[in-house]
């Protein structure tokens, strides 16, 4: 297999010690989709941390873990930042916030609701099914 011009075996934008921190024996999979930037990262994130809490709270473990729930362009990021550019988790989740912070859901306000308008092309049940999913979301 050809590699690339500077690829390196050592992918991961991680400082040693966390790279050293071995997953703990006994660690389960975690139940959760994998982030391609087309869902709310809030969401991806609290889910993650929710699973991941059930077994440990340890910094390095969730440097380690969480970029395995990454896929897509997501993936593609998380292999493009600096090598040891990341010394913990909080460093990990402000680089991903900041990167994906437009994936966030926006929240719903009356105005946007107000402002609603059905469309010409558009039946009154099309319509009505649009007004309570944004209403729900207020």
């Amino acid at each position: 297999m050809h590699r690339p011009a500077g690829w390196t075996t050592r992918r991961h934008p991680f400082v040693d010690h966390i790279m050293e921190t071995n997953i703990p024996l006994g660690w389960k999979p975690l139940n959760l989709e994998r982030y391609d930037e087309t869902t709310d990262l809030d969401e991806h994130l609290d889910a993650f941390l929710t699973q991941a809490h059930l077994y440990t709270n340890d910094n390095a473990i969730l440097c380690r873990v969480f970029p395995t729930f990454f896929k897509g362009v997501a993936l593609t990021w998380y292999g493009g930042l600096p090598p040891r550019s990341i010394g913990s988790f909080d460093t990990l989740v402000k680089r991903f916030d900041a990167q994906y912070t437009t994936s966030q859901s926006h929240c719903m306000t009356s105005t946007a609701l107000a402002s609603l308008r059905q469309a010409n092309d558009k039946s009154l049940r099309k319509f009505m099914d649009r007004f309570g999913r944004i209403a729900v979301q207020i």
